[in-house]
């Protein structure tokens, strides 16, 4: 396989020049990798995983200065790459994992222990692409239905911004259409987020923040960092003693509702303080 076809382009960054070596000798019999660059240190490995863009980063986690768990701190959760994190400690996988890594491997590894972590990374990252398309596609579609919209408005009509009428979300190896009228909420889930509906729960591939954007406030509102509630899916409001409020809603699930938000959301919902 030339180096072209090795579709994903590696990102080797460790401070060992022997481990470096090792990585660099699996990528480089795997026929789906190709090494796009190695980095020695944190530092170098956020310049690099800016530049390069490379589609998974082995990432050591011990180093000094900007260790692995900096460099995705650095970089940013949502804009990193998948990662696997090399480690001699095991006591890093919950940090690991809590910054989206793919896996984790601890030294000394085997081939076959690094191989298992590579292929649940490739299994993401075709997911991704797969899920990246349909997106774009339906995308495309509300775009048109938008601009036969706009073309029926008159000229000194400025046209509104539309909202999402579907997501697409991930259910194993599929990609499953999700209508927005279904949601009932939204919770974040790493940085990815969960949509919760009467038929079940999906994932999607995008943030909170980057789904709240898209959604309308009069329709959705966000109740705290890692949830938005359907407004009209809200059933009743509960206020505890201590003057925080949760929110209960149509299927029964209880959301709480931050101390910043709170006025907003009873607001939306046209109760009162």
């Amino acid at each position: 396989m030339s180096e072209r076809e090795r579709d994903i382009g590696v990102l080797v960054v460790d401070d060992e020049p022997v481990a470096r070596r090792g990585l660099r000798r699996f990528v480089s019999t795997h026929p789906r990798l190709r090494l796009v660059g190695e980095c020695r240190n944190g530092a170098e490995a956020v310049a690099a995983i800016r530049s390069l863009a490379p589609g998974l980063v082995l990432l050591d986690v011990q180093m000094p200065g900007l260790d692995g768990l900096g460099v995705v701190r650095e970089v940013g959760a949502e804009a990193m790459p998948p990662v696997i994190f090399v480690t001699a400690h095991d006591d890093y996988a919950v940090p690991a994992f809590e910054l989206a890594a793919v896996d984790y491997v601890l030294k000394p590894f085997t081939d076959a222990r690094l191989a298992s972590a590579v292929a649940r990374a490739i299994e993401r990252t075709d997911a991704r692409r797969a899920a990246d398309t349909v997106r774009h596609l339906l995308e495309a579609l509300d775009a048109a239905r938008g601009v036969a919209s706009r073309d029926t408005q008159s000229a000194s009509e400025a046209p509104a911004t539309r909202a999402p009428v579907r997501f697409l979300a991930t259910v194993g190896t599929r990609s499953v259409v999700v209508p927005v009228d279904e949601i009932i909420w939204i919770r974040a889930d790493d940085y990815y987020a969960t949509l919760v509906t009467a038929a079940g729960n999906f994932l999607v591939r995008e943030s909170l923040a980057h789904i709240e954007e898209r959604l309308d406030p009069a329709v959705f509102v966000r109740t705290h960092r890692s949830a938005i509630v359907r407004v009209d899916a809200v059933r009743a409001v509960e206020r505890g003693e201590d003057g925080r409020a949760t929110l209960v809603l149509r299927n029964g699930t209880r959301v709480p509702v931050s101390r910043s938000r709170r006025a907003a959301v009873l607001a939306v919902l046209g109760a009162k303080e």
